[in-house]
């Protein structure tokens, strides 16, 4: 595994994870790397200081985790926090709920959860509403 600093054309700053200098240079040639705040394909290896072990460094204190700094960052935060508070999570059974309220067989209420896309398209072939979500689940049980 390799990590790297990167930045894209507008400035944002991000590290990502990579198999290897070869995993990374297939990925970004095929256009899969972008950047974690604006999505843009535009992006470049940022100067990196370079991590040197020795017996007697201590290890790096991890830095505290700390809220979303841009604002489409804050936006997505936002976002997440309203449909969590506001809807039920049905997991894997988001297409059977979905088509249960459609068809009148359970009460309409705001549902998320998980759906394959060719599931979410069949919804979406019948009729019944559907979007997907710019962020990915946090583990809930049902």
């Amino acid at each position: 595994m390799i990590q790297y600093s990167l930045k894209c054309a507008e400035g944002h700053q991000f590290d990502s994870w990579f198999q290897s200098a070869s995993a990374y240079d297939k990925l970004m040639a095929a256009g899969h790397v972008a950047c974690a705040v604006c999505g843009s394909s535009q992006v470049e290896k940022a100067l990196m200081a370079p991590r040197v072990n020795t017996a007697e460094a201590k290890p790096a204190k991890p830095e505290p985790l700390t809220a979303p700094a841009h604002p489409a960052e804050q936006a997505l935060a936002r976002l997440r926090a309203h449909v969590e508070a506001n809807s039920d999570y049905v997991g894997g059974n988001f297409v059977r709920e979905a088509r249960a309220m459609h068809l009148g067989e359970v009460p309409e209420r705001p549902i998320w959860g998980e759906a394959r896309s060719d599931e979410a398209k069949k919804l979406l072939d019948d009729g019944i509403p559907v979007a997907p979500l710019p962020f990915t689940p946090s583990r809930k049980s049902n």
